[in-house]
């Protein structure tokens, strides 16, 4: 199984990835974490991505890509593997189709969680006054702001992934508003079919 879950900062994605990999023995594939481990396993792709870090500046598609390639070749990631902040951009979307089909392999869904980004707000400015009332430390960037930003970064560069993957016939949306259980219900019908 060979999945991507799309959906704006604090949807649940993460909730729900841990869920798939609980119930279907696959891997969560963080591009991030897989960046770091290539670079410091000396890959060659990780090389590359080490001389682009150490020049401050953005590791390419292809070599995310390349990193990605490297990665699900890995005996863990025989029964599949959930992508995970990745594809961010059309681009990375289109480079990932191709890398996938030259080892003839596919995804077998995109999944979107979509969530009310004014209900998304609601929560977090909840969550932050409970955690100031019980005297908790609240991380920086947990704050209303911090997610505006982080969600008009995702509707100007991820957001049209999904409507790549829809004009494919890969995506399938889930209502991200529904309570944690019925979204892995509703995700679980979606790869029984």
């Amino acid at each position: 199984m060979k999945l991507i879950l799309l959906g704006p900062p604090g949807a649940g994605k993460g909730t729900q990835a841990q869920r798939l990999v609980e119930k279907h023995g696959i891997v969560q594939l963080s591009t991030g974490d897989m960046l770091r481990a290539a670079v410091k396993a000396g890959t060659p792709v990780g090389l590359k991505a080490k001389d682009v870090m150490a020049r401050g500046e953005l590791v390419s598609d292809d070599i995310v890509v390349g990193i990605i390639e490297d990665r699900i070749a890995e005996p863990d990631c025989i029964n599949g593997f959930i992508l995970d902040g990745f594809p961010r951009t059309v681009a990375q979307a289109e480079a990932l189709d191709a890398m996938l089909t030259r080892h003839g392999l596919k995804l077998d869904a995109v999944i979107e969680l979509e969530v009310d980004e004014a209900i998304l707000i609601e929560r977090i400015e909840t969550r932050v006054a409970e955690m100031t009332a019980r005297g908790e430390a609240v991380r920086p960037d947990d704050n209303a702001a911090a997610l505006h930003k982080r969600l008009e970064a995702y509707r100007a560069q991820t957001a049209p992934v999904a409507s790549y993957y829809a004009s494919r016939g890969a995506l399938h949306a889930v209502d991200g508003m529904a309570p944690i259980d019925q979204v892995t219900k509703a995700i679980a019908e979606i790869l029984d079919t």
